[in-house]
């Protein structure tokens, strides 16, 4: 086989084909795995529903809807029913006010405000400290509480949390976020 001459033309020539295979190779790729990456993040957020209210036998994910909060944007709301009657509601909500950023939480309510439960979604905070508001220890301490009457604060601030030891930055973004859920979930007005 004789060697190609080395020109400007041969070398864009040869860079497009390889540059649309490998893009038809990433295609494809994308293709096969979007629907079960689609699948693999319905499913966490079902998990998580079903770990802040109680038992229910609709699809809250189908029956979803958004309230816009003070600060100009939107939690999910997601209703959970057993049989056509509303058990609870289950807010995805976060706040940007951790000691590394982001904290996102799923948030569960009883119709009259009450908190049920809560699970810590995502957290960036320091290992062996922060990390832990997703031990039982700090966040079943807001279960059966109502926001109305037990105010979302840290001891340290004049509330009832007992905050985690040396991350009180933590505890606090922890308490805005459930905070920012039942004002949301409250003035969005219950249904």
């Amino acid at each position: 086989m004789a060697k190609t001459e080395s020109t400007f033309k041969n070398m864009v020539l040869s860079l497009t084909l390889i540059s649309l295979g490998a893009s038809t190779c990433l295609g494809f790729v994308y293709q096969m795995t979007k629907a079960p990456i689609e699948l693999s993040v319905l499913n966490k957020k079902l998990a998580a529903i079903k770990q802040v209210v109680p038992e229910f036998n609709n699809n809250p994910n189908d029956e979803m809807y958004r309230l816009p909060t003070d600060e100009g944007d939107s939690l999910d709301v997601y209703p959970a029913k057993k049989d056509g009657e509303i058990v609870g509601y289950a807010v995805n909500t976060y706040t940007k006010k951790g000691f590394s950023g982001n904290i996102s939480l799923m948030a569960g309510f009883k119709p009259d405000g009450t908190i049920i439960n809560i699970t810590v979604l995502e957290q960036k905070e320091t290992p062996g400290l922060g990390t832990k508001m997703t031990e039982t220890a700090f966040k079943d301490q807001f279960n059966d509480k109502n926001p109305a009457e037990f105010s979302l604060k840290v001891k340290k601030d004049g509330g009832p949390v007992d905050a985690i030891t040396a991350a009180t930055i933590s505890s606090r973004a922890f308490c805005d976020a459930v905070h920012r859920a039942y004002n949301t979930l409250q003035k969005g007005g219950l249904k």
